[in-house]
């Protein structure tokens, strides 16, 4: 018996929820992320007045609209993957309604590019513009990777696979999901409301 429980301290401290390797993953994500805001920062303090115009032209009512979006399909997430340890019948639903609410922020995402494609905006315009399509176009990967991962999850855990004895699959694409939370709670307000 003590062995088992020495198995279950050392797994508890040395794999976080959803293994190593996703925490490795979301690191290096964070750092890449992380250089690019600062990349951005720089270019913005060298020429102020181009990108505080550009700002005026982005729709900070469907960024805040998609930040909403992303925060509840967080809460979603974690509600599932609580409801799956337990065993609960809630669990499919509440994965199945995080994907919504991915499916929903790229909506309004593709939506909101739109607005600018037809303004004839794009990576040529200015600098701000490279920064907006690359940040914003990154991110939006992320979330199509994420909503892909949460689809296959769902259909695995609607199968029986996934259950409250076996779900660390679920804990690594929940991990990934809030990492695409954290990493738009970043470009929101320094894209959107910084001036």
């Amino acid at each position: 018996m003590a062995n088992t429980s020495e198995v279950s301290i050392s797994k508890n401290i040395f794999y976080p929820p959803g293994g190593l390797l996703i925490w490795i993953i979301v690191f290096l994500e964070l750092i890449t992320f992380g250089a690019f805001l600062i990349v951005y920062l720089s270019f913005r303090q060298s020429d102020l007045e181009t990108f505080n115009t550009s700002q005026t032209m982005l729709n900070s009512t469907i960024a805040m609209l998609n930040t909403i979006v992303l925060l509840t399909s967080g809460l979603f997430m974690a509600a599932g993957l609580t409801e799956l340890r337990k065993g609960g019948e809630k669990a499919i639903t509440y994965l199945l309604i995080t994907i919504a609410f991915g499916v929903l922020f790229m909506v309004l995402k593709v939506f909101e590019y739109n607005e600018k494609i037809e303004l004839g905006i794009g990576f040529s315009t200015n600098q701000f513009w490279v920064f907006y399509w690359l940040l914003t176009g990154f991110h939006l990967i992320h979330v199509l990777v994420a909503v892909v991962l949460l689809s296959y999850v769902l259909v695995k855990t609607t199968s029986g696979f996934y259950n409250s004895s076996k779900f660390e699959d679920v804990e690594a694409v929940g991990v990934f999901w809030h990492m695409c939370d954290l990493i738009w709670i970043f470009l929101f307000p320094i894209l959107y409301l910084l001036h």
